[in-house]
């Protein structure tokens, strides 16, 4: 019988190496986040170090640790074992085991129907005297199993690492490869597939899976009849714990009417997308709005739902929460809907800046729904990236890749950035590399000179990316329902927006006059911030031209001059 989640299980969305969308970092609300990826590494694997055989007297607390232990020197020595025979007694159970080689004893003889073709299988039973006898005995209510027989004198022959492992009491699909697998094959992937993608994940050659691919077949094909028992049961879920959901939005707007709320239906009149924003995130907005980041990197595998969150950053540099939407999918039309309704939920305001992760569905969605928004990816989103793309297609040379790739961030105009870049396509052989070539579709949108000049209020720098994924962790305490995921965002969203700041003592750095008005008028987090810019302004000379512009350079570097212009009447600046 398929069995529903016991609890709402989210996953870090992110590109799997075979190219499509898939979800590498999974988070339970019980621990760190982890990679699924290192989770399919996790598999049982047999020490190294040297076995002591077993010998008659020799002592184990139950028959499972024995049989766990004879199978274990069985791999190492070649061969595999499996359970033959016990016997049972009314005062002590089980009282003895036998395990022997998998070759022992003889196939029986099997009768071929009349007139029927069989194929014939060669068995491999050959008579194997190898075997490991256990007897149980019960001394002052504590129950011990010795070896009452040992032998390991094989009639055939022993087999090598690369071949035992193949043997059917080996080749087992552990749990985390059997949830990728069906999660997979629930995508649509073929079987061959399916076994490349694992294969990639681990970072290990064809072939040297601890299963074969007709083992892989055969599992996705046992499975089906109860994947499809739990989908129905979990569609049944999700229909009662969407209702539920939309029940606790309607309450509390019903006790708080500054709360806003909004859903769609499909054609089958079912839930498909949810929105929510709270009274006082929209008024913080008001206030914080112009630069917001629009977090889409957490996908619920109970529900089947993109969790989108909108958030911001106050002026003492802390997260604020905007907004929430549940999604049923990442099609553009989803994503413009819930752009849509934000921005009626917030009044009507649009955001100057909007910072986002890589998706080409939400990137579009932006350009029809918020066409007066600066669209920008963090470096932080897109190194989060590189790794995953690049390590196992360059191997060794991946560290000189990333070196190459980091420097790119300091190339100051457009036009050497796309000389660098080819230079450094070509150097690694990445031409033809579709995540090479939708990064440089997207440059417009991360690269420093394409969003140079643009507001981001701080929110591009890895401080705040570790802020928000605090956030987000917070919200992800082991859910049990979407009901209580909707309180518990409530309440960290209240938090977040109303947390205490101790006050700071502001100590002035340079003496300038502009340093200490802004300490009697600013908060730490934004005095910090001008009082850093000013204290590099220090490195800088300033020769005034002629045409009242100024040309400025750095006291070390005389060659990298700037031109820069005060227009007075519209208080502008500019520099080359």
């Amino acid at each position: 019988m398929a069995s529903i989640p016991s609890k709402n299980v989210w996953i870090r969305r992110q590109q799997c190496p075979c190219g499509d969308w898939k979800c590498y970092v999974s988070y339970d609300g019980e621990g760190e986040e982890t990679s699924v990826a290192a989770q399919l590494v996790k598999s049982e694997r047999v020490s190294s170090e040297a076995m002591v055989a077993p010998y008659v007297g020799m002592v184990f607390k139950s028959d499972n640790d024995a049989f766990e232990y004879y199978g274990n020197f069985a791999r190492k020595n070649g061969f595999s074992i499996r359970k033959e025979r016990s016997r049972l007694s009314p005062q002590l159970g089980v009282y003895k085991r036998d395990f022997v080689c998998y070759r022992s004893g003889f196939a029986p003889a099997k009768k071929k129907p009349i007139g029927e073709h069989h194929r014939d299988r060669k068995s491999v039973r050959c008579g194997c005297d190898a075997k490991m006898y256990l007897s149980k005995e019960v001394s002052e209510g504590v129950a011990q199993w010795f070896v009452v027989q040992f032998s390991n004198v094989h009639n055939h022959e022993l087999l090598e690492d690369d071949q035992v492992r193949l043997l059917p009491a080996y080749r087992k699909i552990h749990e985390a490869d059997q949830e990728r697998i069906l999660l997979l094959s629930k995508a649509g992937f073929p079987i061959h597939r399916i076994v490349k993608v694992l294969e990639l994940e681990k970072g290990i050659h064809g072939g040297q899976l601890p299963f074969l691919e007709r083992d892989v077949r055969n599992f996705v094909q046992n499975r089906k009849k109860i994947v499809q028992e739990h989908d129905a049961m979990l569609n049944e879920k999700r229909e009662i714990d969407t209702m539920e959901l939309l029940e606790a939005c309607k309450a509390t707007k019903e006790s708080d009417e500054a709360f806003v709320y909004d859903f769609t239906v499909d054609a089958n009149d079912k839930v498909e997308h949810v929105a929510w924003s709270y009274g006082d995130s929209v008024n913080a907005y008001g206030m914080f709005g112009d630069v917001v980041y629009f977090d889409t990197t957490y996908y619920s595998i109970t529900y089947g739902l993109l969790l989108g969150v909108w958030l911001g950053i106050d002026n003492h540099g802390r997260t604020i929460f905007f907004g929430c939407v549940l999604l049923q999918d990442e099609a553009s039309r989803s994503f413009a809907w819930a752009l849509q309704t934000f921005i009626r939920f917030m009044r009507g305001a649009f955001p100057q800046t909007i910072l986002t992760d890589l998706d080409p569905g939400l990137r579009d969605a932006i350009r029809s729904e918020l066409p007066g928004t600066k669209h920008i990816i963090s470096r932080w989103n897109i190194l989060s990236k590189v790794s995953s793309w690049f390590s196992l297609p360059l191997g060794s040379r991946y560290a000189e890749f990333k070196s190459e790739f980091d420097l790119l961030y300091s190339v100051e105009s457009s036009e050497d950035f796309e000389i660098r870049w080819d230079q450094m396509v070509s150097m690694f052989g990445l031409v033809s590399d579709k995540h090479i070539n939708l990064l440089f579709s997207f440059r417009e949108y991360w690269v420093p000179s394409y969003i140079r000049g643009y507001l981001l209020a701080q929110m591009a720098t890895s401080a705040y990316f570790k802020a928000v994924d605090t956030f987000l962790k917070g919200i992800f305490s082991a859910q049990m329902c979407l009901r209580s995921f909707f309180e518990q965002v409530g309440i960290s969203a209240n938090f977040q927006n109303h947390e205490h700041q101790v006050m700071q003592y502001l100590q002035v750095k340079t003496n300038i006059p502009i340093e200490e008005h802004a300490q009697s008028i600013l908060t730490p987090f934004a005095f910090n911030a001008l009082q850093h810019e000013l204290v590099l302004a220090m490195q800088y000379a300033a020769s005034e031209m002629a045409d009242g512009s100024y040309l400025i350079h750095h006291f070390k570097k005389m060659d990298g001059e700037r031109l820069v212009m005060w227009i007075a009447d519209s208080e502008q600046i500019h520099c080359s």
